[in-house]
């Protein structure tokens, strides 16, 4: 067994304790210069340095990698809120002005209604008035990614896609690079989507990953993924965020290619996947480092829409692409609510 492979073992070990405690208590390189060429005209500035790795891990653990992704991934059964919240409407309420267009034929959507003609298995994303805007659903196995800024909800908006699957009797893993398990766990029982018991059951997997570790790991994790998922029985994945892994990488070309490594062996594992990203800071509609779009097959903006006034902000959100699907092009307002988010299709902007 490689040094690589030891660490799942060892974690696996390290987990199992913990448990018991609380019942008693560079790089492959890309072989198409045009997307390499793409690719780097989308590259942030590499003024970001990766975190110290002496530096101690967030949670006040002088360990960083005293938690890993085997171990709370391969230590779950088979199977038998959040900071985003900052986006919230600022009264709680939405004024009449903001539902202007809700009955107007302007609210329509703008795609053919007929049924889009595909024997692909589609699904739903599971968020009311988005799935709408999908004809026919998402097909299964995408690579999606869910690109804003802080507040915008993006964790919300993957926590909703994996209860979407939860609840309708199947499984998912949920991997944070931000939060630790618990936040997680109390922002989904929150809003009345039980993570608690589901993680209970062994249909749902939580698991949190020092940056750094994850980057270290990367390619023992690629390899063992797929291998990890079919054990697990898992229908979808979110990963929250692939922006923290991609500032890991100082060279533009190491960041692209192991990034595209990472998110081809999610494919290969064959599973319905949610990633989110920072958006750009002078630009909402690309992700902070302009890769994970490119890889993607389904891409959502989530943005932050100021009118001319100035008098209140709101939060929007447009289907930039989804492959083999038709799908509205228009951007709708949403909110986030003590039950998730939800798009008002029918409502416009301003």
């Amino acid at each position: 067994m490689s040094d690589d492979d030891d660490w799942f073992e060892r974690a696996l070990r390290e987990e199992s304790d913990d448990d018991d405690a609380t019942r008693d208590t560079d790089a492959v390189e890309t072989n198409d210069e045009a997307e390499d060429s793409d690719a780097d005209t989308r590259d942030a500035p590499d003024s970001v340095d990766a975190p110290n790795p002496d530096a101690p891990a967030p949670g006040g653990s002088d360990d960083p990698f005293a938690t890993s992704f085997a171990e709370a991934f391969e230590n779950a059964p088979a199977p038998g809120t959040d900071d985003d919240t900052r986006g919230q409407h600022p009264t709680g309420d939405v004024s009449d002005e903001f539902w202007s267009g809700r009955d107007s034929d302007s609210g329509s959507l703008e795609f053919d209604e007929e049924a889009f003609e595909s024997n692909i298995d589609r699904i739903d994303v599971g968020i009311e008035g988005l799935d709408e805007m999908i004809l026919g659903g998402v097909p299964e196995r995408s690579l999606m990614v869910t690109i804003g800024s802080a507040g915008t909800g993006k964790t919300t908006f993957g926590l909703q896609f994996l209860f979407e699957a939860l609840q309708n009797g199947g499984s998912g893993v949920f991997i944070t690079l931000e939060e630790n398990r618990e936040r997680i766990l109390n922002t989904a029982d929150e809003k009345g989507w039980n993570f608690s018991e589901y993680e209970a059951d062994g249909t749902l997997a939580i698991v949190d990953l020092d940056p750094i570790e994850m980057a270290n790991s990367l390619s023992s994790i690629r390899n063992e993924l797929p291998r990890l998922v079919e054990e697990f029985g898992a229908d979808r994945l979110v990963l929250d965020s692939v922006s923290l892994l991609e500032m890991m990488y100082d060279h533009p070309s190491k960041r692209r290619s192991e990034v595209f490594d990472f998110t081809r062996s999610l494919k290969d594992a064959g599973v319905t996947t949610m990633l989110t990203s920072e958006a750009d800071q002078s630009n909402p509609y690309i992700s902070r480092h302009g890769i994970v779009e490119y890889l993607s097959d389904a891409v959502f903006i989530l943005q932050y829409v100021r009118p001319d006034d100035f008098r209140e902000t709101r939060l929007a959100i447009e289907i930039q692409k989804i492959r083999d699907a038709n799908h509205s092009r228009e951007t709708k307002p949403y909110e986030l609510t003590s039950d998730g988010i939800s798009v008002y299709r029918q409502a416009n902007i301003f």
